[in-house]
């Protein structure tokens, strides 16, 4: 059997507006822990919590990863700059 090798280079990754794509996820996120939190009850009583407490997460990594990408940006700037 041979060893698969790629025949060309990977293509650069595509950039765009990123922070505004991850702020409009991580409200996405917390706006479905918000609708779900009336019907607690419910999910607890069919064993199904985990779907609030995965919303309530990814609003909370979502935070993470606006800070990630707001500094990432921001170095991305810095390097762009003349000196």
């Amino acid at each position: 059997m041979q060893k698969w090798t790629p025949e060309h280079e990977a293509p650069e990754p595509l950039e765009g507006p990123i922070v505004p794509t991850v702020i409009g996820g991580t409200i996405l996120w917390f706006v479905l822990f918000l609708v779900q939190l009336p019907f607690y009850g419910w999910f607890d009583d069919h064993g199904h919590t985990w779907w609030v407490w995965t919303c309530l997460a990814g609003a909370g990594l979502g935070l993470i990863g606006i800070w990630y990408v707001r500094k990432r940006e921001a170095a991305i700037k810095r390097a762009a700059e003349p000196k």
